[in-house]
């Protein structure tokens, strides 16, 4: 198959690309930024911010499918939750329909719900519709809290055990979360670009196992050889340092969006899904051994991190 994948050079669809190809699919790797990027045989980088749907038409032209990954999870300049998961999926939807492609496949958010008071969770609503009322073949994957190498999850908690000498969870309550393994996801969207059974209907994805975000920190603690001391912290403060962290730093520790991910918890989504295949649910639980796989190298933040000194 001819796959080209939205946001490719990203953790996702980074994954998902490498995947791809090294099963023999033809892969269209399509990034906003490609500075640097290291492509393998059978994938083909193409630059482009999916504002113009046009261009995106002829990049999608011979594709039998197209695995729509972009997005973000904070804001930035004109990089907005409306323009990236809202008016890029339009673009994407429309540019597929006159190319011919048969299969779109969205990656949205387990929590993804309308009228929420939450920019990032009703973006991810708002692009599920559209995709929805199209005219495509579509499977759309809400998923929970992703990790693996090349993840935020692993690398800015790592980082941050490294650097403080404390850990602060958000809210006095703490919620439970199932962190899902990047493979595990990957197998499903595979599946969901290739098997019938996933046709039409939308699914959520989360981990084989459910903890509290404290005992997911301790875990990590423990393989990086770090001593944690935890504490609670209002979800106000925490919306308080995300904003700063959003401020100073290229990717931030937290952004406003993760925190009110966090302070509901990340365990099942918020609205109704089709159930998945048995054969293909989420098997790998966070062990040392997974952990270890996606662990940066060991160190601290450096100034490199800030956004003062980017360059």
């Amino acid at each position: 198959m001819k796959i080209a994948i939205t946001g490719g050079t990203g953790f996702i669809g980074g994954h998902l690309a490498q995947r791809l190809a090294a099963d023999g699919h033809e892969i269209i790797v399509i990034a906003r930024e490609t500075s640097g990027t290291q492509m393998r045989s059978g994938m083909i980088l193409v630059p482009n911010d999916l504002s113009d749907e046009a261009s995106l038409a002829e990049v999608f032209a011979g594709c039998d499918a197209v695995a729509h990954c972009a997005g973000i999870n904070r804001e930035i300049g004109t990089q907005t939750y409306q323009k990236v998961h809202v008016e890029a999926t339009c673009n994407v939807v429309k540019a597929a329909q006159h190319a011919g492609v048969r299969k779109i496949m969205l990656m949205s958010f387990l929590r993804a719900r309308p009228d929420c008071g939450s920019a990032y969770h009703e973006s991810k609503w708002a692009a599920e519709e559209i995709v929805r009322r199209s005219a495509l073949d579509y499977t759309i994957i809400r998923a929970g809290m992703v990790y693996g190498r090349g993840d935020h999850m692993l690398d800015h908690l790592s980082h941050a055990l490294f650097t403080f000498p404390f850990f602060a969870m958000v809210g006095f309550k703490e919620k439970g979360i199932r962190p899902l393994a990047v493979e595990d996801l990957i197998e499903v969207l595979q599946a969901s670009l290739t098997d019938e059974r996933l046709s039409k209907r939308t699914f959520a994805l989360t981990g084989a196992e459910e903890l509290y975000l404290s005992e997911a920190v301790r875990r990590v603690a423990g393989v990086t050889g770090n001593k944690v001391r935890m504490f609670r912290a209002p979800v106000w403060l925490h919306h308080l340092l995300a904003r700063f962290w959003e401020l100073t730093m290229n990717v931030p520790l937290v952004a406003r969006a993760q925190v009110r991910i966090l302070s509901e918890g990340v365990v099942g989504p918020a609205l109704p899904c089709d159930e998945l295949p048995v054969d293909l649910l989420p098997e790998r639980k966070f062990t040392d051994e997974q952990i270890g796989k996606g662990l940066p190298e060991p160190g601290p933040f450096t100034l490199r991190d800030l956004r003062c000194c980017r360059a």
